[in-house]
């Protein structure tokens, strides 16, 4: 699968690089973003960390890691990326997806999704795209909801997080056939956004 840059008016989804780091430094500093994520940026070695972990799965194949940036300021906002990338059964995973607190409740999670989205089912042509969370973060899961993902159920006892706890893992997909509406469904959610910044 080829993979690119990918961008709106609202954000601008670059492929991660190294001279990333201090900009993901910045916007990852806050400790409510990590309190669902299997890792934490507390410091410059967490981030090298982050960007190297990334970086090696891209080599490998296996994810393709994105920054957010922010197009109004040109500032890194946060990290997406492409995972769990299966191009024999026509499938992946968007995950990782952090954004500084800013941006919650705003429409760039919506932006990034979108863009996403559109690619893997228009360009890249694929079957399913699948998002997981885990099941105590109710705001992520009111979010991918929000995006019209359909709910396919609960991986019990799934990963182990960071703190030694267990995690039930709430799985959402969107496949091929459902991407139209989906996109409409966007599509509004986008315009309805830019009227009441408007």
């Amino acid at each position: 699968m080829n993979f690119i840059a990918l961008e709106n008016e609202a954000v601008f989804l670059k492929p991660l690089e190294q001279e990333d780091k201090q900009g993901l430094f910045e916007a990852g500093r806050y400790p409510e973003i990590w309190s669902h994520m299997p890792t934490t940026i507390e410091k410059m070695v967490d981030v090298n960390n982050f960007v190297d972990k990334a970086l090696e799965k891209k080599h490998e194949k296996t994810e393709f890691p994105f920054v957010i940036v922010d197009k109004k300021s040109g500032q890194i906002i946060g990290s997406t990326r492409f995972m769990d990338i299966e191009e024999t059964h026509k499938r992946l995973e968007i995950g990782t997806t952090w954004i500084t607190p800013a941006f919650w409740r705003t429409a760039i999670n919506t932006n990034c999704k979108y863009l996403l989205l559109q690619y893997c089912f228009e360009v890249l042509n694929l079957q399913r795209v699948q998002i997981k969370t885990d099941h105590e973060n109710l705001r992520s899961q009111e979010a991918i909801e929000r995006l019209g993902a359909t709910k396919e159920g609960v991986l019990r006892n799934h990963m182990v997080r960071k703190d030694g706890t267990t995690r039930h893992t709430v799985m959402y997909s969107i496949t091929l056939q459902e991407w139209p509406q989906v996109k409409k469904h966007l599509q509004q959610l986008l315009v309805g956004a830019a009227e009441k910044l408007g």
